[in-house]
């Protein structure tokens, strides 16, 4: 489980659709259970799934150094933004402010990286610009500063630097490792970290209700097992400001499965903001000529022209 199956040009598309659902099952989840609460049985049902699969398989462990950096690069990308972002919700933060706030870890990624030497094209911070640009016009028709607090901009900034360190962190030190026993360290450090707030905070109570279940059942098997191999797989092929360029295309199509599902209806200004975004995503991940499909130029070592500091 190393290799992934080659999903080729529908990866990208998948992670993103599965990804969106994610918003989805927090809007069905939250008025039933308490954000850190259900975060904390999401972490518990992953580890103890991906734990079993890879002791029927025998999988390989990571070990010494590489087992710390799978842990920390984890608690970025899982209990840092999910834990910032369901709190920033869950306090009574607009979500629409939430996601504007996230969708800047496009822009985030290109800035670190040209902070530590890594050649970003013009084109790619060109287009890193304009898809952040649709992503605000996607948001606008939903943007409210009701419920806006300093509390809540924290959280959703610490969102967005957790799964921007911990995506780049993966990237850099630990890019490839069994996707089993990876999401198990990860899903145990997640578990350490989110714990003591959960317990100081929040009551554990929770309604199991069809729809919560069906919520924790998505969210592990989709979300979290599926959605996050699928972008594993993609950082150790690609880019980091590639890959996560596509993120821009989730407001927009979380927009479309609540208009499909809930009948919220489409604003125009939002149908230009997904046509923006679609072309800014199109200027980042365009391949340039000369350039294998690894992202490193032709005559140049992969490896070396990958980011120097994955998920």
């Amino acid at each position: 489980m190393n290799r992934l199956p080659k999903l080729g040009a529908a990866a990208p598309f998948a992670m993103v659709g599965i990804m969106s659902s994610g918003f989805l099952v927090s809007q069905l989840a939250t008025p039933h259970v308490e954000p850190l609460t259900f975060l904390l049985l999401r972490y518990a049902a992953v580890l103890v799934l991906m734990l079993a699969l890879a002791l029927a398989a025998r999988a390989a462990w990571p070990r010494g150094r590489q087992l710390l950096h799978v842990a920390v690069s984890g608690t970025g990308i899982h209990a840092g933004y999910l834990g910032g972002m369901w709190l920033a919700v869950a306090g009574g933060m607009p979500s629409s402010v939430v996601a504007l706030v996230t969708n800047l870890q496009p822009v985030l990624t290109g800035i670190a990286l040209a902070a530590v030497g890594a050649r970003v094209s013009a084109r790619a911070a060109t287009g890193l610009v304009i898809g952040f640009g649709g992503v605000a016009l996607v948001v606008a028709a939903r943007l409210s500063t009701d419920g806006v607090t300093a509390s809540g901009i924290g959280l959703a900034v610490l969102a967005l630097l957790s799964v921007t360190a911990g995506t780049l962190y993966q990237k850099a030190l630990c890019p490839a490792f069994d996707l089993r026993t990876g999401q198990v360290v990860q899903s145990a450090a997640c578990i350490a970290v989110t714990a003591p707030f959960a317990i100081t905070s929040e009551s554990f109570h929770v309604e199991w209700t069809v729809t919560v279940a069906s919520a924790l059942m998505w969210a592990v098997g989709v979300n979290t097992v599926a959605g996050m191999s699928i972008l594993y797989g993609m950082l150790r092929r690609g880019s980091a400001e590639r890959v996560t360029s596509y993120f821009y295309l989730t407001p927009a199509v979380t927009t479309v499965l609540a208009a499909v599902l809930f009948g919220e209806p489409i604003a125009p200004v939002t149908a230009l903001g997904i046509v923006v975004t679609m072309a800014g995503v199109v200027l980042v991940t365009a391949r340039p000529a000369g350039e294998r499909p690894g992202g490193a130029p032709s005559g140049q070592d992969a490896q070396t022209a990958a980011v120097p500091v994955e998920a």
